[in-house]
């Protein structure tokens, strides 16, 4: 059983590797959105699967996040999830996402992931290629 409240949390240094000029996100050497999504996104993944049996997995179906403040290359941040509501079904799990670095807040949202039979969904996904 899920349990409502349960939160992973996932710390990441900043490289030039993650800026937004780096990824094409932005021209400056600052910690980029989509890595911050990545973090996030992340944190709720690792958050998840602690409670799934083993074949199945998640995949991410929405994210609505603000990036407010800039993080300079060197600092550290870390991205937290927290699982804030269940589907009906079992299928469909929210989470509240935020990211911080060594100076406070820099980004929140929502985020929501499906849960998914791995293989099942693979074999779907692999369907595209065969026409």
């Amino acid at each position: 059983m899920i349990v409502i409240g349960t939160k992973c949390q996932l710390h990441q240094p900043v490289t030039q590797e993650l800026t937004a000029a780096a990824v094409g996100s932005g021209a400056l050497p600052v910690f980029g959105t989509p890595f911050m999504c990545a973090l996030m996104e992340n944190a709720a993944m690792t958050c998840l699967q602690s409670f799934l049996e083993e074949g199945l997995g998640s995949v991410g179906t929405r994210l609505e996040v603000s990036h407010d403040a800039p993080t300079p290359v060197g600092m550290e941040v870390w991205a937290e999830a927290e699982i804030t509501a269940v589907s009906e079904n079992g299928k469909m799990v929210d989470f509240a996402v935020r990211a911080w670095d060594e100076r406070g807040p820099i980004g929140s949202g929502v985020h929501t992931r499906a849960i998914i039979k791995n293989e099942k969904f693979l074999a779907k996904c692999n369907a595209k290629m065969e026409g």
